[in-house]
């Protein structure tokens, strides 16, 4: 017999982080911070910490392919967030049991860009990104580069140009981007946009001023996530995931965790 009043089940498929600030170890973190139950699905293993990335492990496919089988077939999985998937293969292969199990909210965390404008997917692999998985996305999460890189329009750097970007957002076969504001440095708040074909949400946040902001996309999208399988529809379950990244963000100073960029504090509640 099913449970009732279960908590709802949350499933993560990203890389991991050896330094607990991003991928799966903040997934985590953010699921279970808002109040939902994380399951993970682990695509690459990473040597990292504050200070950068020094060597990556793909996972074999067929393991990671029995890890997806494994959780769906036992978890009432009911978000998906999907983090960063290595080549073309792998997102095949996520697209394909995606399609197989059909969890009711797909997040799409389109990790593409790395900070130093470098391209983190080959071309091939972002046209089988846009060509499968975002039609089965309920959201996808890019930052300005990230969405830059999905439309082939340069990054925006003032309002008008994130006015083209939204038009061009709107080309994109997936039904809802939150396009998020944070590189646009210029401006003094840090906004995002929530996109749909008919309308625009703006939500707006002050910037805050700090270095520690390791894992901030992926601990947004993850608390997207864990919203929406509480029952919360999209602009409220952004809006509050928006309100959670941001205290997260203004109490990561506090931490005083590692020599380099540092993480959010995704437990901030835990700390006052």
């Amino acid at each position: 017999m099913p449970k009732t009043n279960s908590i709802p089940v949350v499933l993560t498929i990203a890389g991991s982080d050896s330094g607990g600030g991003a991928g799966i170890q903040a997934d985590i973190k953010a699921i279970s911070a808002t109040g939902s139950y994380a399951a993970s699905v682990i695509t690459a293993i990473t040597s990292q910490n504050t200070l950068g990335v020094f060597d990556i492990l793909p996972v074999p496919l067929p393991h990671i392919e029995s890890q997806l089988d494994a959780v769906f077939q036992d978890l009432n999985i009911v978000s998906v967030k999907i983090g960063m998937l290595a080549d073309s293969d792998v997102i095949n292969l996520v697209a394909d049991k995606l399609e197989q199990y059909r969890p009711q909210h797909i997040v799409l965390d389109t990790v593409m860009v790395a900070t130093s404008g470098d391209l983190l997917l080959k071309e091939t692999a972002i046209d089988s990104l846009k060509e499968r998985l975002l039609p089965l996305a309920s959201i996808i999460t890019p930052n300005l580069p990230e969405a830059a890189a999905l439309t082939g329009l340069a990054v925006p750097r003032d309002t008008k140009q994130i006015q083209y970007m939204v038009t061009a957002m709107r080309q994109l076969s997936t039904s809802t981007v939150l396009l998020k504001g944070g590189h646009l440095e210029a401006s003094a708040d840090s906004d995002d946009l929530l996109i749909t074909q008919h309308e625009t949400h703006r939500l707006n946040a002050e910037r805050i001023h700090t270095l520690n902001t390791h894992g901030t996309g992926c601990t947004l999208s993850s608390a997207i996530a864990s919203f929406l399988a509480q029952g919360e529809d999209m602009l409220s379950a952004v809006s509050h995931a928006k309100q959670y990244i941001t205290q997260a963000i203004r109490h990561a100073d506090s931490l005083n965790v590692g020599q380099g960029r540092g993480p959010v504090d995704h437990f901030f509640m835990l700390h006052q």
